[in-house]
């Protein structure tokens, strides 16, 4: 049974806690999927990840190519990945379910900590998948590093 990590970020912007999120996975052996609401959203992050440091290679694909299956990373709209991940990253408020975290290894919801709108989403996402008995953890980075704050 897997677990949703929850990642408050308010010092560093997503694709900086993606990046290292995403290298630990492949780390662990994962394939993941990086789930958003909509395009726009993840075409900006692909373009980021693309961009990524110059000592760094992160391999990852944008949903809908003849190659999806194989991608390590996969970035999709989808609430079924053609990559069967191990992990799904939800970021801009996407949806994520108690049925996937039991299912997978990890569920990680990436949320800004300056918007409003999204701290009130990732709250009731909280709120839900503990409702429904899913096992949850809080992450901070408020100190500059980050930290539990609380686990269900």
């Amino acid at each position: 049974m897997g677990a949703a990590y929850f990642y408050h970020l308010t010092r560093r912007p997503l694709v900086d806690t993606l990046r290292m999120l995403l290298d630990r996975s492949q780390a662990q052996g994962w394939r993941v999927a990086v789930r958003g609401p909509d395009l726009a959203g993840l075409e900006a992050l692909d373009r980021a990840l693309w961009l990524g440091p110059d000592d760094g290679f992160l391999p990852h694909g944008m949903a809908g190519g003849p190659h999806d299956a194989a991608q390590p990373v996969l970035l999709t709209t989808a609430a079924e990945a053609a990559n069967t991940p191990a992990c799904v990253m939800s970021v801009h408020g996407a949806e994520v379910t108690a049925e996937e975290v039991a299912a997978l290894e990890r569920v990680c919801v990436l949320f800004d900590g300056d918007d409003e709108a999204a701290l009130t989403r990732a709250r009731a996402q909280w709120k839900t998948l503990k409702e429904a008995g899913a096992s949850a953890q809080y992450w901070s980075e408020e100190s500059g590093r980050w930290e539990k704050k609380a686990e269900t």
